[in-house]
């Protein structure tokens, strides 16, 4: 019987989702249907209940449901308690498990896709929202030599380091309290780029050899990855092999198989 699998968010039409699992089912020889499901504002909860009375396996949960998603489940992984936010639903005998595999996919991609070891390396990362939150347990847990946050509020910045005291090693600088310093990893966790915002990058930022990765994905470079190219940064990536390694993530946890996101990355851009 072919196992269901959903996305549900609002708005959705535009989600590769659908497209990810399916190429993954094809590579891992999974028989499994997966849709998406626009979910009312005002009914997640009823609309997750249903799918998964209805048989569902497993969902998705994207923009706004993610804190939703994080007090529906019964288990929570760490990373998913810390980030305060679920992208991920199984459904089993034991009720509800929530996980939360952005910031897992974030790494995967930085490290294998690209190469590029966090381990004994400089990272900054952009922001304190939603996605900033997701990534700083993943990040640390590789192995920086130095974690920091800046965020234009700087007391947001704060509170994300005091919800990772004891977890994870996090320094917090001010917008304007990074001139003279280098980091060899830069991570944009914001959305600052597509709105016409500047971002607090002074010269000198990048290290030799950095990388500048914007979380954010599309079909030509971000203000972010031109941004940080004219400011030195030697290698500039985008976040669209995130998307594809979160969604394996969440293909593993659910099937006990991990795909390859190789392929399933170069079909999507070449689409």
């Amino acid at each position: 019987m072919t196992d269901r699998y959903a996305v549900i968010g609002n708005p959705i039409a535009h989600s590769k989702s659908p497209a990810l699992h399916a190429a993954f089912a094809r590579q891992c020889n999974q028989d499994i249907r997966y849709e998406a499901i626009l979910g009312p504002l005002d009914g997640f909860r009823a609309c997750v209940e249903t799918f998964r009375q209805a048989g569902g396996r497993g969902m998705n949960v994207t923009v706004p449901f993610k804190v939703e998603a994080l007090a529906l489940a019964d288990t929570l992984t760490e990373r998913a308690r810390l980030a305060q936010a679920v992208n991920t639903l199984r459904f089993d005998a034991d009720g509800i498990f929530g996980d939360n595999t952005d910031g897992i996919g974030l790494v995967n991609d930085i490290q294998q896709r690209l190469g590029f070891a966090i381990g004994g390396k400089r990272v900054l990362i952009l922001g304190a929202g939603g996605a900033a939150r997701g990534s700083v347990l993943p990040v640390a847990e590789a192995g920086p030599a130095r974690l920091v946050i800046v965020n234009r509020t700087q007391a947001r910045a704060e509170a994300l380091r005091e919800q990772f005291a004891g977890v994870a090693a996090v320094d917090v600088e001010p917008c304007d309290g990074l001139a003279g310093q280098h980091f060899d990893l830069v991570i944009n966790a914001t959305s600052a780029g597509l709105h016409g915002e500047s971002l607090p990058l002074p010269a000198g930022i990048f290290a030799p050899g950095a990388l500048a990765y914007d979380m954010v994905y599309g079909n030509t470079e971000t203000p972010f990855m031109a941004a940080a190219r004219a400011l030195g940064a030697s290698r500039v990536s985008d976040g669209l092999g995130m998307l594809v390694g979160q969604a394996a993530e969440s293909f593993f946890l659910w099937r006990g198989v991990r795909p390859d996101t190789a392929p399933v990355l170069q079909m999507l851009q070449g689409s």
